[in-house]
């Protein structure tokens, strides 16, 4: 029994020992050249990431992953690990991506690159921190480009911050101020609350919500009654306070709902924010009208441009669209035709009227909408840090292009129409030369400025 015992413990040794050195040389393949050999595979399998036009945004070049047009559209691409995406599309698609299929975005190089070069020299000129454009096809919802500053370069990523590789217009929240606007007119219109000709008394101040309410102003003098246009065109709160003073609160929270706000973007994979819009047991008097004017309410670059996009495409609201070969998202009518044409015409006399020099281009008619957003922080509102944003489509008569513009914390000339304003002129003037259309004959004059 006890040799029995003995032999038996022998062959427990000697397996344990096989096991042992097993392990030791399934490690030393691993360390010394299995990994390489593994990277090296996957790595000749992965597929490509182009654009529609077939140039390459991200490739494999002898083993190694490439981005050859550098820090165009880092952020949106994101980059890889050893053998797996990290962060943005490289991440978002690591499945196909690594089945060797290649994933074709809707990005467009000639519209992403002055984006983002005009983008950095607003920010930087205005000693801004960071800042978001995007552009939309109006028809399709195609995102033709969504350029950040500061800006990223995933062939050198390791050792930069979270805070540079950020994809900031699909996932930062702001709140959006008097771009909304636009969109409560158009709701207003849309109800028959209103008309572009309708007359308000408009003092600087004005006061909301009975007991419990709150003072509103406005920061740009103008006459002491507006018509709606009128409204648009100085950024009045107090305008704004009268237009949707009988909207029903469910009714106008639907329309927000509607433009998307608070609301999911039906965009595949990719991560993108929420934003917030309040619920409807919280809505008074006072929360209504705010909404009205674009405090209260978040929104992403990305939403924004989509509900403008709305505003330009008759109406009709559609997801925005980044991966070529995917199913559409959702789509949904929010006003009628007759309403957004009207919308159109008073978000083009916007410019034309009040910021020709800043947001518009001579020969061409352009439409949108200012904002000058103070920050909301835990102690209130700030009156040191703003956020400068426009949005807006063109050609006025018949949108093709939606164009959203957020700059956050600039210190110098911050305002909507100083800063957000020309950057959307000159994005679309940039557009607009790759189309090599030809101006009208009659020009915009230039007069006053707005908010």
């Amino acid at each position: 029994m006890e040799i029995k015992i003995r032999n038996r413990s022998k062959i427990i040794q000697v397996i344990a020992l096989i096991a042992f050195m097993s392990l030791v040389w399934a490690y030393a393949q691993l360390e010394w050249g299995l990994p390489q050999n593994v990277k090296r595979a996957v790595l000749q399998s992965r597929g490509s990431i182009v654009t529609e036009s077939g140039a390459a945004l991200a490739r494999t070049v002898d083993d190694k992953r490439v981005y050859p047009q550098g820090k165009l559209a880092g952020q949106l691409l994101g980059m890889m690990g050893a053998t797996d995406g990290l962060e943005g599309l490289e991440a978002a698609y690591n499945g196909p991506l690594s089945a060797g299929q290649n994933v074709v975005v809707t990005i467009d190089p000639a519209i992403q690159a002055p984006a983002e070069a005009l983008l950095a020299k607003g920010v930087i000129s205005h000693g801004g921190e960071y800042g978001s454009v995007v552009v939309m096809e109006v028809r399709t919802g195609k995102i033709l480009a969504a350029a950040s500053y500061p800006s990223f370069d995933p062939n050198v990523w390791r050792g930069t911050s979270p805070e540079s590789r950020r994809n900031r217009p699909f996932i930062d929240t702001f709140e959006p101020g008097s771009t909304v606007k636009g969109l409560s007119v158009a709701a207003a219109l849309n109800e028959g609350l209103t008309t572009p000709t309708t007359s308000y008394s408009t003092p600087m101040k004005r006061y909301i919500g009975g007991r419990w309410g709150h003072t509103i102003g406005d920061a740009v003098q103008h006459p002491g009654t507006l018509t709606t246009q009128g409204v648009l065109r100085y950024s009045s709160n107090v305008g704004m306070s009268h237009i949707v003073e009988h909207f029903p609160n469910e009714k106008l929270r639907g329309y927000f709902a509607a433009f998307g706000f608070g609301q999911d973007v039906d965009l595949p994979t990719v991560v993108t924010g929420t934003g917030s819009l309040q619920p409807l047991r919280k809505w008074d008097d006072l929360v209504r009208t705010t909404n009205s004017f674009g405090q209260g309410v978040s929104v992403t670059p990305l939403q924004l441009a989509a509900a403008y996009n709305a505003l330009a495409n008759d109406g009709r609201y559609v997801s925005p669209r980044l991966i070529q070969g995917e199913a559409p998202g959702v789509s949904r009518d929010v006003i009628r035709p007759d309403s957004a044409r009207s919308i159109h015409t008073l978000l083009r006399n916007v410019i034309k009227d009040g910021i020709p020099g800043p947001a518009g281009i001579k020969g061409f008619e352009l439409a949108g909408k200012t904002g000058t957003a103070q920050v909301a922080t835990r102690s209130g509102y700030s009156s040191t840090l703003y956020d400068s944003v426009f949005a807006g489509f063109f050609p006025a008569e018949a949108p093709r292009i939606t164009i959203a513009v957020m700059i956050h914390g600039a210190k110098r000339d911050y305002h909507g129409s100083m800063l957000a304003a020309p950057i959307y002129r000159d994005v679309a003037s940039a557009i607009i030369s790759k189309w090599a259309a030809l101006p009208a004959q009659s020009s915009q004059d230039h007069s006053s400025s707005q908010q």
